[in-house]
């Protein structure tokens, strides 16, 4: 006969489970520039800082805010139906796809060259093939912009790990985090 659950038990069973989280939001608190966040998100999810996008919404359009060499190639109107971005924006929705290059997304932005000095490999030659994407909203649910984590690689295989729920929510975290910095509210 199974034993009950006891509720004293379980209470202190999610205790350190919570620990984590508050670890996460103080390191990410204390990253107070873009540049900063995004760098301890790609150490958070073991990828390279070009595999993180930070965007700000203004006026409708996503603008990246991160990767440097994404600030001038463009932004991502609201209503677009082909980037994951606006669908996340849209939907307010965190999104996890761990077989990426099969879903039917804008790919523009994946065409500009990102460098980053301390990076020497090849990975401008390769694809997104997994991705998050996380909303972040702020007072009332009111979109302030899009957190993106992906990782890049000629193939599935080549790409690293699957995503998982535990990421997933750590995104969300993240999300909730930049929410409440200066450089999401303009």
């Amino acid at each position: 006969m199974p034993n009950k659950p006891n509720p004293a038990q379980g209470a202190a069973a999610a205790a350190p489970a919570l620990a984590p989280d508050s670890s996460v939001e103080f390191v990410l608190g204390q990253a107070n520039t873009p540049e900063k966040f995004c760098a301890a998100l790609s150490k958070l999810f073991g990828v390279r800082a070009t595999e993180v996008a930070l965007l700000r919404l203004e006026k409708g359009l996503l603008k990246f805010v991160f990767p440097d060499q994404l600030k001038t190639a463009g932004a991502i109107p609201v209503s677009s139906s082909s980037a994951v971005a606006s669908h996340t924006a849209s939907s307010k929705k965190i999104e996890l796809f761990n077989t990426f290059a099969k879903v039917k997304h804008a790919r523009v932005f994946e065409s500009v060259k990102l460098t980053n000095p301390e990076e020497s490999d090849q990975s401008d030659q390769s694809a997104i093939q997994k991705l998050m994407s996380a909303p972040v909203l702020g007072p009332g649910s009111k979109v302030l912009g899009v957190i993106q984590v992906c990782r890049k690689g000629f193939d599935l295989g080549s790409a690293g790990p699957d995503f998982t729920l535990d990421d997933l929510q750590q995104l969300e975290i993240a999300a909730a985090v930049a929410a409440k910095s200066g450089f999401m509210n303009g």
